[in-house]
């Protein structure tokens, strides 16, 4: 566990040297940020301008869930996206073999090689609007931690699905096309699930688990979490991260390498 966490270490301090390197990239960044949670805002500002409650839920607890989903869109950003999008160009490239062949784990070296330092905005941004959200709301300490526990298992929802989706190229080379499409459905998840119709909500709970990643620790700030959500996060989490471990090592024992 030293080992692996002073690898983290050095993958960090290296790429924060290289990205902060250009100093107006650091400004552009943080302005796309401020973009993004401006259209977020006037989006649930829209949705709230005729009625003072959405599927239940009043302004402040909907922009609870959209913190939620802003701090998940940082942590994809940041820690996500950079690893994954190039796990099918090493394939592709056959860089893949010097990766299999480091006395490291692979699926752990894929996953932590690299992060963008220039979208960290995003998670205070996110972290900004479930402070400001939760300040007007009866929260709990109980509440919080259930949440954090809930959101750690969000995260690792979300790590398991782009990591099944990048390792697919290992047959399919290309496939941003459905990391795009997780993002467009993915999109849902700034709103709370019970905002859409029923066949929707079953959906974005049960197929694609969306409404585990905002709207569940949302749930457990508010006092409004049921017994069955708290405990679907954890096991959903562990599920798809044992599935996608044996995808893993399924795709590494297929691949040939492209210089075969």
């Amino acid at each position: 566990m030293i080992r692996y966490l002073r690898l983290i270490r050095i993958f960090t301090g290296a790429t924060i040297s290289a990205q902060l390197e250009y100093r107006a990239n650091f400004l552009g960044a943080v302005l796309g940020s401020l973009g993004q949670v401006g259209v977020a805002l006037l989006t649930i500002g829209v949705l709230f301008a005729q009625t003072e409650t959405v599927g239940g839920w009043t302004f402040r607890e909907a922009l609870l869930v959209t913190g939620f989903f802003m701090l998940t869109e940082g942590f994809i950003s940041v820690f996500v996206q950079p690893n994954m999008s190039r796990i099918a160009e090493a394939i592709r490239t056959g860089s893949m073999d010097f990766t299999l062949l480091k006395p490291v784990d692979a699926q752990f070296n894929v996953s932590t090689r690299y992060l963008n330092v220039l979208r960290f905005p995003d998670l205070l941004i996110g972290l900004g609007l479930i402070g400001y959200a939760a300040s007007a709301l009866t929260v709990t300490l109980a509440g919080v931690l259930t949440a954090a526990v809930l959101y750690l298992s969000a995260l690792s929802i979300v790590y398991c699905i782009w990591l099944a989706l990048s390792t697919t190229a290992f047959w399919f080379v290309k496939t941003q096309n459905m990391a795009e499409l997780f993002n467009g459905i993915f999109g849902a998840g700034r709103f709370p699930v019970s905002a859409f119709p029923l066949p929707v909500r079953f959906l974005l709970t049960f197929i694609v688990p969306i409404a585990l990643i905002t709207t569940v620790p949302a749930q457990a700030m508010t006092g409004r979490l049921t017994p069955l959500l708290a405990l679907a996060s954890p096991l959903v989490a562990l599920a798809l991260f044992a599935a996608t471990r044996w995808f893993w090592l399924r795709a590494v024992a297929s691949y040939t390498s492209a210089s075969s």
